[in-house]
């Protein structure tokens, strides 16, 4: 089984590998990486499609299903689990978006390692002088995807325990603005006004907020809050309701009960659902106060200004979805425009220390094997 799970995921890679070198891209390891960052982008996207389908526990062992490597294989086995429970959370479409789910985060951590195995052999044959190929931020990726995929398993195995699936929406948004960085190490950078470097730190602390942001968001996903409160800007008629805090974020215990083994009361998924909405007041000000600040700047315009659409189409996304009762399409797309921000700001805190960086100063682009080769022969 595991030599097929595994086939499975490098088999993902190799689609990938087919569009990076087809690519006229001369720089294949930039190529690598930004393809590796896309497909991290849709495995959030179609993560939380399994999240909000409630096929977590699609197929409810790891790595495999019912110990096959796919559904198929498995299908007496969710056969008889649908007729016990027709209304579970294990059906064939659920298996398939579970186990769908798990073989292109597969593939990613093939990529990666791709990505650390080439950081290692340009690095070494630059005489360790490239920087951009230092592979010690690649390896820092390598062990972190390791650390994510233990997250997912212990999501099925702990039965969506609400802080295990938080913690794994949080490390896989910090896996894609990892890599965010180091393609942005990749790139040619037009001069950025020396202003930028004041607006480091603001920069960051947008990042920051975001983040907690994006985790009480998952903190109201995987708790099954999001219809808590129904209607927009109230939450059940009242600025303030009834809410109880205490159970609503104790983080260490069962879906949909209290640390005490009761029942969630409803009043505990209305605070944490108000919570994220009034947090959100906070955080999309303080990002719109830093992304007007960068628009001032030369050499931020573009990305300040990608940030301020993302910013607007993620406050439109979250009004709507609360408003339309929660569509399947629209929260999905909430979950993936909270992971372009991330992009975003992870490129506007890059940018923000490069100040007065200029395509001359960065180095060499040694990518192309076919220009080094030729190289060396002409010498």
């Amino acid at each position: 089984m595991l030599f097929q799970l595994a086939s499975k995921g490098i088999f993902v890679a190799l689609l990938a590998f087919v569009i990076i070198w087809s690519s006229r891209d001369p720089n294949k390891y930039r190529k690598l990486v930004w393809v590796t960052l896309f497909l991290t982008f849709d495995v959030i996207m179609f993560g939380a499609f399994t999240r909000l389908t409630d096929s977590g526990l699609g197929c409810p062992d790891w790595p495999g299903c019912y110990g096959h490597a796919n559904p198929l294989q498995a299908l007496e086995h969710i056969r008889a689990a649908e007729a016990l429970m027709p209304d579970g959370p294990v059906t064939v479409m659920k298996a398939w978006i579970e186990m769908i789910h798990r073989y292109l985060a597969m593939g990613i951590g093939v990529l990666i390692i791709a990505i650390v195995v080439i950081a290692w052999r340009f690095w070494l044959q630059s005489g360790r002088t490239l920087t951009r190929f230092a592979p010690h931020f690649p390896m820092l990726l390598l062990a972190f995807v390791c650390v994510q995929g233990a997250f997912g398993a212990w999501t099925v195995t702990m039965k969506l325990q609400p802080v295990i699936v938080t913690i794994h929406l949080l490390l896989g948004m910090t896996l894609l603005g990892m890599l965010t960085w180091v393609g942005a190490r990749q790139k040619d950078h037009a001069p950025v006004d020396s202003r930028a470097y004041a607006l480091r730190i603001p920069a960051a602390i947008a990042l920051t907020l975001l983040a907690l942001q994006i985790a009480l968001g998952g903190w109201v996903s995987t708790n099954y809050a999001a219809l808590a409160c129904m209607d927009f800007p109230l939450c059940d008629g009242a600025l303030m309701p009834q809410m109880d805090f205490d159970n609503g974020f104790t983080l260490w215990r069962s879906l949909g009960k209290t640390a005490e083994g009761d029942y969630l009361p409803f009043s505990a998924l209305m605070a944490i659902h108000w919570t994220h909405r009034m947090f959100a007041f906070v955080v999309a000000a303080y990002i719109g106060w830093v992304g007007w600040k960068a628009l001032r700047i030369e050499g931020l315009q573009p990305v300040a200004r990608a940030v301020l659409a993302a910013l607007a189409l993620q406050i439109t996304l979250g009004i709507a979805t609360v408003s339309l009762k929660w569509p399947l399409a629209l929260a999905v797309a909430h979950n993936g425009c909270a992971a372009l921000l991330v992009l975003l700001l992870v490129m506007l805190n890059y940018k923000a220390r490069i100040p007065g960086q200029t395509g001359q100063n960065r180095e060499p682009d040694h990518m192309d094997t076919r220009s080094s080769s030729a190289s060396k022969d002409n010498a």
